[in-house]
Parts: structure tokens; C-alpha cells; sequence
């Protein structure tokens, strides 16, 4: 594509993004705009309520809070201590109401809302849970906004299904402006792709546990997000693109002088942003067809998440704008790949920010016409504040003009010189349905893979096969029953070591599911999210072992290479899930698996 036919192809996105809201973009937005005129509320609650509102409020946020003279600002956290990305959170909310009270606000923790730890549940049955504690966390903050007392909203949220989960809560309360306060990167241990190895070795007998938890714990070592760039990074990477982030904050480590110094700057911008004031931000207006595609284009030039496949087309949704895989798509083939971090390279999200990092990220793709300029953000008019690195000069914080240069061009590439000419993230069709593929970290010799058919229902049994010696040839793994409405739609994050070994032992092996993979995972080609799923007779469900199937991320296709007739006249076959019913808390998300939509409508409980 020429640089012309590039933007056309972003512009011709995002005007049918545009086009195709219509219907529910437009009466969300005559929602919020009669609901901002009303103004604060507090003054409208009962005297009863609002005694109730402030009853545990010092005597001077007491009297501030009496009337409508003064912004509250409520706080979201997803704050616990088990979770190492959201540990740091424990000390932001009296930062917060410190900031608020120098800007001559108040602030108020409205509510908490839950933090899994997908890192944790991992191939446990606690991962079933995983994806729709997504929208329980958006519906969590919804009951803390709920009680009207605030003016904006500021969302302490790093990992997975957490920031999505805020997003929606804050498109949905989009009558109030909302800043996104990340809490940063752990820093450096052990390096991403020895961890990978020491999994690898241990998949294949070669070392015990001890050794494995040793790398483990090297990795992931200290408080902080993890350092590879799956979602959760992903997440950091799509506020400050999308305008959510004050410019600079994603990738700043926690527990240091410049990390608090955000935290205050976030509290008293989102005070500043009010009706209250003259620069009036409601999110949901800021956010519009532009700032999604923005997004979506930041994360084909970094190689993020597949995650964000489901999770962007519900955030969009929550804000009444309608996204599609085919959108995701078409904007991959258009967006270069200029960032390097494992898996999709040997760097850290540490080294990435380094280089560069989001100011040199989001100047390079704006100066080469890949990014909506013009977009309103926390931070006022426009992406130019975003080209920048942020710093501190004694305890002010000072934003200087991003390197002209990245700092190691083996991680962070210039728009001119990209890793690759597009994300490697593409949807799949065929007679299998429909699926995303990513490839930005796949050699290009597995970008096909033609192969027979090996079955199974759980990544138990495909673990189990791989140590009994079962899996030695060439195959495609197809794992089905693990969409969003057959037990949650888990990560099946376990088979990368085998399938990575088998890779590496000159198979040619591919992974078809109707479930999800972990954001990070790389080399093995992974048909994912393949709809519709098995547990409602999507076709997945008539594969049988043996079948040729080929996975083509040249063509974008996903076939079963059968005969139409005798594929079409056989059952689909069932699996008995009564399994995934009932422990780690399953048995209260029942309704959740019954109503869950499609993965590529954002596989959400709401409508």
C-alpha cells in the first residue's frame, strides 16, 4: 500500500465505524447531554443523602461538600496486594485527596471493584471467571458512581480485564469526565525469553519444579505490572493513545518520586475538567469513533494483545460505537510494526519506554498520518502533548519533546524504517467461522500451516498427549468448548510450552479454539476466539480427528478441507461441561455463561 492508501484506508475505517454507530452513537450522546445538563447533583439529593454522602468526610471536606461550590472526585480502585500491577495502588488514594485538597476539591473513594490476577489462575478453574470479571467490574464501579456525588471520576486499574472493565463503566457514566491513573511496570529481573525457555524445559521433563519457580520468581519479582507486553500492557499503552492517561504516565515505575507525581497531576486534572470549570471533558464525548480507531491502531504498531480482539469492540460498544473484526482487520494491513517487546522481542516494556516509548510511538504514527490528530483528551486538544517524555525538575513535573531518534532501534522503530509493513493481526473466515490470528512474532515459514486434525475438549488432555509422546508429527490442535458461553472462554496460556516444543522439534503444529490465548503468547500460529463457538453447533464442533485443516494468515482463511456435502451432514458433536459448573466460584456465573454474546461482539453480558 502507498502512504496515500494507507490514511485512505484508515479514513474510509473510520468513517464506516462512523456510519454504522449512527443508530447507537447518536442517542448515547443525547443521553449525556441531557443528563449533563442537570449539573452536580449533590444539591438535589435529600439532606438525608447527602448527610450520608459525606458522614465520614473531615470537617473541611464536610463543608465543602455541603453545596455545589467545590468538584468531588470520586475513586475507583481495583486496589489489592496479591495482584503485584495493582499492590501500588495501596498509597494512591490519600495522594489523591491531598492533590484534590491543593486544587480546592474534594475527593472520595466511590467504590472498589475486584482485580484477578490472570498470571495466578492460569490453566486453574479459577480462569473461568476471568473474562467475565470484566464486565462484573464494570458493573462494581457502576453502584460506586451510582450515588451521584461526584463531579469526575479517576480509575486506579492496570491489568487484563480491569481497565476494559473501567472503560465500560466510564463510557456508561460518560457524563463525567474520567482519568485513568496507571500504577506502572515492575522493573527488570529475569529476561522474558529465558523465562519462556526454563517453561519449555520443564514441559518437556528436563527440569523440575524447583528450577521453574526459581525463573518464575526471577521474572516476576517485585510490585508492578509484569514486564512482557501482553494485555495488561496493552491496557497502559490504549489509555494513552486513546487520551484516558495523562502524556507520559503508561510505563513509569511505581514507588518513585515521578510515578507520585503523576498520581497528584491525574487527581487535580480531572478536578480541573468538571462542569465545574471552563475545560469541561465528559468521556463520553471525548471519546468517539477517532479515539477508537486511534487505538486500534496503536496496538497493531506495537504487536499487543489479541485480548483487545473482545475487549475493544466492548469498550467502543459501552460509548455506542460499533467496531468489527474486520475493522481490527483492515487497520492491521494499513499500521506498520514499529515496536519489538516480547514476545514479539527479546525487550521489556521497561526498555521499550526507554527507547522512546509512547511519545515516540504516538509522534512517529501521527507524523505519518496513521493517527486521528485531532482528538479532544484529558489533557485538552489534540495528540502534540502526547509526543513527549515526562520527567521532573525538583517536584515539578516537565514534559520535554520526544528523542527524534528511538534510544535502540532493535525495539522501537521510526514510522519510515517499520519491524514489518503491518500488525500481523488479521481476522480468519472460512467454513470454521470466523477467528483472529496474530503473527507478529510467528516465523514466516508457519504463517500456513496445513495439517490433520488432533481433538480435545480441555488443554488438560492435550498436556497429557504431549507427555505421553502422542503429539509427535505434524497436526493442528483443535481445543473446542471453551467459548464464552461453554465455561467462560479461559486462557489456554499451558499449551504454548508443549505446542512451543513440538515447533522446535521441526512439526509443523498450529492451535485452532473457540477459546482465548494469554495476550503474550507468540510463535505458535493460534486460530483463537473462533466463532461460533462449539457449545452452540458453530462448526468447530464437526471437526473430527484427522480432518485436513489448514490455518492461512497469508489469505486470512480458516478451512476444514472436507467435502461440503459430508461436512454439512454430519452432527456436531457434544461435550458434557457439568465439569466447569460448579467450584472457584463458577456456580455464581452461571447466568453469565448463559447470556454471554459472541466473541467477535465483545463476548459481553450486556447488551
Amino acid at each position: 500500500m502507498t502512504a496515500y492508501d494507507v490514511r485512505q484506508s484508515i479514513a474510509d475505517v473510520t468513517a464506516r465505524i462512523a456510519e454504522r454507530s449512527k443508530p447507537t452513537r447518536e442517542p448515547y450522546l443525547d443521553r449525556l447531554k441531557a443528563r449533563a445538563e442537570k449539573g452536580p447533583v449533590r444539591t438535589k439529593l435529600s439532606c438525608g443523602n447527602l448527610a450520608h454522602g459525606f458522614a465520614a468526610c473531615g470537617p473541611s471536606d464536610k463543608s465543602a461538600l455541603k453545596g455545589d461550590v467545590v468538584p468531588n472526585l470520586g475513586i475507583v480502585t481495583a486496589y489489592n496486594d496479591m495482584l503485584s500491577a495493582h499492590q501500588p495502588y495501596e498509597t494512591f488514594p490519600a495522594l489523591i485527596k491531598q492533590a484534590a485538597r491543593e486544587a480546592g476539591g474534594v475527593a472520595q473513594v466511590a467504590g472498589g471493584v475486584p482485580a484477578m490476577c490472570d498470571g495466578v489462575t492460569q490453566g486453574q478453574d479459577g480462569m473461568e471467571l476471568s473474562l467475565f470479571s470484566r464486565d462484573v467490574i464494570a458493573m462494581a464501579a457502576g453502584v460506586g458512581l451510582s450515588h451521584d456525588m461526584f463531579d469526575a471520576a479517576v480509575y486506579l486499574g492496570v491489568c487484563d480485564k480491569i481497565v476494559p472493565g473501567l472503560v465500560i463503566a466510564a463510557l456508561t457514566f460518560g457524563h463525567l469526565p474520567a482519568v485513568f491513573v496507571p500504577a506502572g511496570p515492575m522493573t527488570s529481573g529475569l529476561p522474558n525469553d529465558e523465562k519462556a525457555r526454563v517453561r519449555q524445559l520443564y514441559a518437556e521433563g528436563k527440569v523440575g519444579r524447583e528450577e521453574l519457580l526459581e525463573a518464575e520468581s526471577a521474572s516476576y519479582h517485585g510490585p508492578g505490572t509484569c514486564t512482557f507486553y501482553g494485555t495488561a500492557n496493552s491496557n497502559q499503552m490504549l489509555m494513552e493513545i486513546m487520551g484516558f492517561h495523562l502524556p507520559g504516565s503508561s510505563f513509569v515505575n511505581p514507588n518513585t518520586p515521578l510515578r507520585d507525581a503523576l498520581t497528584r497531576e491525574a487527581a487535580k486534572r480531572a478536578l480541573a475538567i468538571t462542569a465545574l470549570g471552563n475545560e469541561f471533558t465528559p468521556a463520553g464525548e471525548m471519546i468517539d469513533e477517532r479515539s477508537v480507531v486511534n487505538g486500534v491502531i496503536g496496538l497493531h504498531a506495537t504487536g499487543g494483545s489479541t485480548n483487545h480482539t473482545i475487549h475493544l469492540i466492548a469498550m467502543a460498544a459501552a460509548a455506542g460505537i460499533s467496531l468489527t473484526w474486520q475493522d481490527i482487520s483492515d487497520l492491521s494491513d494499513a499500521t506498520p510494526l514499529l515496536a519489538r517487546v516480547y514476545p514479539n522481542g527479546l525487550a521489556d516494556v521497561n526498555h521499550f519506554d526507554a527507547a522512546g516509548g509512547m511519545g515516540f510511538l504516538i509522534r512517529e504514527l501521527a507524523g505519518d498520518g496513521l493517527l486521528h490528530r485531532d482528538v479532544r483528551t484529558v489533557f485538552g486538544q489534540g495528540l502534540e502533548p502526547y509526543m513527549v517524555e515526562a520527567g521532573l525538575d525538583g517536584d515539578s513535573i516537565v514534559r520535554n519533546p520526544a528523542p527524534e531518534k528511538s534510544g535502540d532501534d532493535k525495539v522501537l522503530a521510526p514510522a519510515s524504517a517499520p519491524f514489518k509493513a503491518n500488525g500481523g493481526l488479521k481476522m480468519l473466515t472460512g467454513n470454521l467461522g470466523k477467528a483472529v490470528i496474530k503473527v507478529s512474532a510467528v516465523k514466516p515459514e508457519c504463517h500456513v500451516v496445513e495439517a490433520p486434525a488432533v481433538i480435545f475438549h480441555s488443554q488438560g488432555a492435550l498436556q497429557e498427549a504431549f507427555r505421553k509422546g502422542e503429539l509427535e508429527k505434524d497436526f493442528v490442535a483443535v481445543i473446542r468448548f471453551q467459548g464464552p458461553k461453554a465455561n467462560g472462554m479461559p486462557e489456554l496460556h499451558k499449551l504454548t510450552p508443549c505446542l512451543g516444543v513440538l515447533q522446535d522439534r521441526g512439526y509443523k503444529v498450529a492451535l485452532v479454539t473457540d477459546g482465548r490465548m494469554s495476550g503474550a503468547s507468540g510463535k505458535v500460529p493460534a486460530a483463537i476466539h473462533v466463532t461460533p463457538e462449539a457449545v452452540e453447533g458453530g462448526a468447530i464442533a464437526q471437526v473430527r480427528d484427522g480432518d485436513l485443516l489448514r490455518v492461512d494468515a497469508v489469505e486470512g482463511t480458516l478451512e476444514v478441507l472436507v467435502r461440503a456435502e459430508e461436512f454439512a451432514a454430519r452432527e456436531a458433536a457434544t461435550a458434557d461441561l457439568s465439569g466447569n459448573a460448579h467450584g472457584a466460584g463458577r456456580e455464581l456465573f452461571e447466568v453469565f455463561r448463559r447470556v454471554a454474546g459472541h466473541a467477535d461482539a465483545g463476548a459481553s453480558v450486556f447488551a
